[in-house]
């Protein structure tokens, strides 16, 4: 298996997989099964929403024999990917957020993978909403540093910093690094849609009842969140999410319904400095610059958080973690009854994450190199509260 983390400028041209985040589950699929990866074992019980996944739940998930992949093993899968998404986007906001200049070609790229990730996250809420189940976001929002949810990827640590190489190089293209870019002379038997694509093969033989009642529509970034209202519809919406995460089989400039870069490649950009071009039957970071752009110098968040900050500091750590509380208590409900008006308060509160989160990220650490950041806590720290 090749190496995500090498990130090659040179790419040669083979069947280009999908979507890494939740396919680079697949990964898991090599590791035995424990005796738990039954479908009993896996599936909620029916008569409510799917529990918060623990670390090993996509593998357990990716064990289950198709005859057990039933409305309530879609839910699960469903909720996996929630968190999945979820886990991305505090990462790249610190990324987009660190940045001076947000009219640079680094902070386009991440404004819109931002919006895209935020867009998945409706969607694959939509699809649970749809066959009976409720998202739990705010429980499935990770604490950082950390592994990614649902055992994917084990061997990265996603981390909270400003923009440098190694943010995007070790965490943010490992993220979404499909198994073999472009398939760099290796031949490995696991794809790497596997997640995704075994969700839509679960959709196709289980043919659930899908409801609209209670699925959200709303512009999010550069889409459109629309409910879905048969498989047709399914399949469209698992595809779009696979397709911007790594684009099509043919071309990773080709993704879906536009001519962006997929994010592991737009990553790739940032990285090396250059834009992805064609080059007779080769994709190579050898176009027009990109340059490295001028950031705020936020440090890596620590575990347990900053230690000791002044009291300033603290001051607005606090206000940025209750604004984010506040973000995901509001999606929850909105998935929950609550509707356009809900997910649309969400959506502001999100923007309000902005100000303070910068405004820390110029506050210089007492003795130490770089500068504050925003935690992401999903609860408010009462041991700091005054």
């Amino acid at each position: 298996m090749t190496d995500a983390a090498e990130a090659p400028n040179t790419l040669a041209d083979s069947r280009f997989k999908r979507r890494s985040f939740l396919a680079s589950a697949a990964l898991a699929v090599a590791a035995p099964a424990s005796a738990a990866g039954t479908a009993q074992a896996t599936e909620p019980p029916t008569d409510g929403p799917p529990t918060t996944p623990d670390h090993g739940s996509v593998r357990r998930l990716l064990a289950v024999p198709e005859a057990g992949r039933g409305v309530t093993w879609i839910r699960s899968a469903l909720q996996a990917a929630v968190e999945l998404e979820l886990a991305t986007i505090p990462v790249y906001l610190c990324g987009w957020w660190s940045i001076k200049d947000r009219d640079s070609e680094a902070a386009r790229l991440l404004r819109r993978i931002v919006g895209d990730e935020m867009y998945h996250l409706g969607v694959v809420s939509n699809l649970l909403v749809a066959v009976g189940g409720r998202p739990n976001i705010r429980d499935a929002a990770p604490t950082y540093p950390g592994p990614l949810p649902g055992g994917v990827r084990a061997d990265v640590n996603v981390y909270l910093s400003g923009l440098t190489k190694s943010l995007v190089h070790d965490v943010m293209m490992a993220i979404e690094a499909p198994e073999a870019p472009l398939a760099q002379g290796v031949n490995n038997s696991l794809s790497i849609g596997l997640f995704y694509s075994d969700l839509q093969q679960a959709f196709r033989k289980a043919e659930p009842e899908l409801s609209t009642r209670g699925q959200l529509s709303m512009h999010i970034g550069s889409d459109v969140l629309r409910p879905v209202e048969n498989l047709d519809d399914v399949e469209y919406a698992i595809e779009i999410v696979k397709e911007q995460g790594e684009g099509t089989a043919s071309s990773p400039s080709d993704t879906f319904e536009d001519d962006h870069p997929a994010h592991y490649y737009a990553f790739g950009e940032i990285y090396h400095g250059q834009r992805l071009r064609k080059v007779g039957d080769r994709s190579e970071f050898s176009g027009a610059p990109v340059p490295f752009p001028d950031v705020r110098p936020m440090a890596r968040v620590p575990a347990d958080g900053w230690p000791h900050p002044p009291e300033h500091v603290r001051r607005l750590l606090d206000r940025f973690d209750a604004n984010y509380h506040a973000v995901l208590t509001t999606l929850d409900r909105a998935w929950d009854g609550g509707g356009h008006r809900a997910l649309s308060a969400a959506v502001h509160a999100m923007r309000g994450l902005e100000t303070p989160a910068v405004e820390l990220m110029e506050i210089a650490i007492p003795d130490a190199a770089g500068t504050y950041g925003p935690e992401f806590r999903p609860f408010p720290r009462h041991d700091r509260l005054s």
